[in-house]
């Protein structure tokens, strides 16, 4: 094709701020439902790696690429995926807001060719207020592997507007796409779409409003029937930004024709409650006509047999658990190896560093500071950390490009539900177990601002891939006493017994959140399943390893190192003889022997704020008292823990504090960008009281029983 590709920044929310490269450039929007592929067509034009997960509602704000070909350039902008223009939540609102008021010189709408019924009801919408409209048909592979047949001539008749069809994966497809796309834009091409009608009482209240609209000149390039039917319909949102754009005179005469519509309609008994699914079910009739026409062989909406399984009430939940037991298990099993492989080689390159030290001359205090503080505590984040995730990730990706995550989500809409929380926590709530932060931004795609402070106050509860390591470390050295496959497998079925808990507690405080200071009842949303898709392995490998293990990697290590340096300077400075440290474990000591742990293991859990992943080598260091864990390898942790007192009791209020407590500070900036300092203040304080609460129980349950 030629393409050459750029990007620039771009955002949907607020003022639309599209950057044209030249005056030549065109402005598209890319528009579509969830899943049919419209991200993966983006990033194909445009060359932007964008990640497209197979779920609903992964792409909440807009983005903007840049590609040329020949004498054609194009600015693509990226709209959320939305399944109408008639906007009830933040997505479609988003979606339509560019569209009206983007200054767009055309729009691809792609529609997903194994079940183009249900995409046409948006690209007629789009077609209606935007007549310079491409409409690619995707997953034409997928369609024909299901016996689909979809005639894109008829159907471009029908529509009346350039009709393609594509398989996104295969750039070569998308070559007509872009030749059709500069037809439309240049004028080479002259649209004549369809007319959308409707019933009689509908058209009667259009024709005494259009006209005034038609006077009135607003919305320019919005057509004036469009535009009239949403002041009929009574668009709050829009009725608001079309008023704003008139002269008073106009707005009288606007009100005027508009309440006379809404009592034409009411006397032929459509009230404004049944005017909406009056306007849906004509537009779904007009889909229907085309599809007639268009399409044989296309497949009915019923669940298929896998999804009947994978979402009855029976197995759902045990296949959701076992799948969780194996990705755990996987996981276990295999990283043992490389973490005491990468343990041995970063602790013969530390002493290696260390001599090197020595030999310089170089002072004692820096030689500690930087090799037995910054480099050990980062080198054991790298053996603990970063085989598990290098393997977990990819699992986790796999599920996800499968397309059962959405599954997961849909086994949990009904519990969430009734702790009067939205089903679409269960997305965000995945998306926590690579990243807490990354769940809280994913939260956006919850539109009531109550249920989604919600989501963002529980996410916690969901342990990330920081937390992972620790938990696991601790069941395996206090709580499996075999190795092998029996190990694994119990130490794979224990931490999935630690995720349940976390989810029951999440489902428990989002309740009590509800009943309490967040107070509503459950907004309804709509969660599409999409179809189960053949994996992209190397794209899971590269998103996967790239996009997350490095990523969450990079972010421990940068928190490791001067956590590092800090332990060490604590450990080393002395007041009266006593390292600085001693004095804030003591301090600490009587609150955590109270709750099962001791002032050391607090101490940790304190200073590992920036990242969790290092409270284990800093409870490590302090008993060593020396501010280094040069005397120390992992897999000699439990005699050290247990010299310092600790039990299986100590261990179970390890792990569940570990489960409950408050978020690390990159989560806690990402509560207060997105909600404010009270809820990022509240995001620390109901966790930690949580694991507080559950931990003196235990603690106090166990001594009265002399455990």
């Amino acid at each position: 094709m030629g393409l050459t590709a750029d990007s620039t920044g771009f955002s949907a929310c607020g003022e639309f701020s599209v950057s044209r490269k030249s005056p030549a450039d065109k402005i598209v929007a890319l528009a579509g439902n969830p899943n049919v592929g419209k991200s993966t067509v983006f990033n194909a034009l445009t060359g932007l790696h964008q990640h497209t997960g197979n779920w609903s509602g992964k792409t909440v704000a807009a983005a903007e690429g840049y590609f040329k070909r020949g004498d054609f350039s194009c600015v693509l902008a990226d709209i959320p995926g939305t399944y109408s223009l008639m906007a009830r939540s933040r997505e479609e609102e988003v979606a339509r807001n560019f569209i009206l008021f983007g200054g767009i010189d055309a729009a691809v709408v792609v529609c997903d060719a194994t079940c183009l019924s249900r995409s046409l009801n948006l690209a007629l919408q789009i077609i209606e207020v935007c007549p310079k409209t491409l409409v690619c048909v995707n997953l034409m592979d997928e369609a024909r592997r299901k016996k689909i047949r979809v005639d894109l001539d008829a159907l471009e008749r029908e529509l009346g507007v350039p009709v393609v069809g594509t398989s996104a994966h295969d750039k070569r497809s998308l070559g007509v796409l872009v030749t059709r796309l500069e037809e439309l834009c240049s004028g080479k091409y002259i649209p004549k779409p369809r007319k959308l009608r409707y019933i009689k009482p509908v058209e009667e209240a259009l024709e005494l409003v259009a006209p005034v609209v038609e006077n009135a000149k607003i919305l320019d390039g919005i057509p004036a029937r469009w535009t009239a039917l949403r002041l009929i319909e009574g668009d709050e949102a829009l009725v608001s930004e079309i008023k704003s754009r008139m002269e008073n005179s106009d707005n009288e005469a606007l009100s005027e024709a508009v309440s006379d519509a809404e009592r034409l309609l009411e006397q032929a008994g459509i009230s404004d409650g049944v005017l909406t699914d009056r306007i849906v079910s004509c537009i779904m009739l007009n889909v229907e006509e085309i599809c007639d026409e268009a399409v044989s062989g296309e497949v009915s909406g019923e669940l298929s047999k896998a999804d009947k399984v994978l979402t009855s009430k029976a197995l759902g939940y045990p296949i959701m658990l076992v799948l969780l037991t194996l990705i755990f298990y996987i996981t276990i099993v295999l990283a043992n190896y490389p973490s005491e492989f990468l343990s041995s080689v970063l602790t013969k390159f530390g002493n290696f560093l260390s001599d090197k030290m020595v030999n310089a001359s170089a002072p004692e205090w820096l030689r500690g500071a930087l090799i037995d503080g910054v480099y050990r505590v980062t080198a054991w984040v790298v053996s603990v950390m970063l085989p598990p995730m290098a393997i977990f990730f990819p699992l986790f990706s796999l599920l996800e490009d499968l397309g059962y995550l959405p599954r997961i989500a849909y086994n949990l809409d009904r519990p969430f539900c009734k702790c009067s929380a939205c089903g679409k926590q269960a997305l965000t709530m995945a998306m926590g177990f690579g990243c807490n932060a990354a769940g809280i931004v994913g939260c956006r795609i919850i539109d009531s601002p109550r249920e989604r402070l919600i989501a963002m106050l529980t996410n916690v509860f969901v342990p990330c891939n920081g937390r992972f390591p620790m938990i696991l470390t601790i069941i395996s050295l206090f709580f499996v006493g075999v190795s092998g496959f029996f190990g694994g497998l119990l130490s794979a079925v224990m931490l999935t017994g630690v995720i349940v808990l976390g989810i029951f507690t999440t489902l428990g405080v989002s309740k009590l959140l509800s009943l309490t200071i967040l107070k509503g009842e459950p907004s309804s949303f709509t969660l599409e399943l999409p179809p189960f898709r053949k994996p992209q392995i190397g794209k899971i490998l590269l998103r996967s390893l790239l996009d997350r293990t490095i990523f969450v990697l990079g972010r421990a290590l940068a928190a490791a190192a001067p956590a590092g340096l800090v332990i060490w300077l604590l450990a080393n400075i002395q007041i009266n003889g006593n390292a600085v440290l001693m004095y804030i474990t003591d301090f600490l000591d009587p609150f955590g022997k109270f709750i099962g742990m001791d002032g050391v293991i607090i101490a940790a859990f304190l200073l590992g704020l920036p990242a969790n992943e290092i409270v284990i080598p800093l409870t490590a260091m302090m008993y060593l008292q020396s501010g280094s864990l040069s005397e120390i390898e992992p897999t000699q942790l439990a005699e050290l823990f247990t010299a310092n007192g600790w039990t299986r009791v100590t261990a179970l209020c390890v792990i569940i504090f570990s489960l409950m407590h408050f978020p690390c500070a990159t989560s806690l900036l990402t509560v207060k960008k997105e909600a404010g300092g009270k809820w990022a203040a509240l995001a620390f304080v109901i966790p930690t009281v949580c694991g507080i609460v559950l931990c003196a129980v235990i603690a106090n349950i166990a001594g009265i029983f002399g455990a």
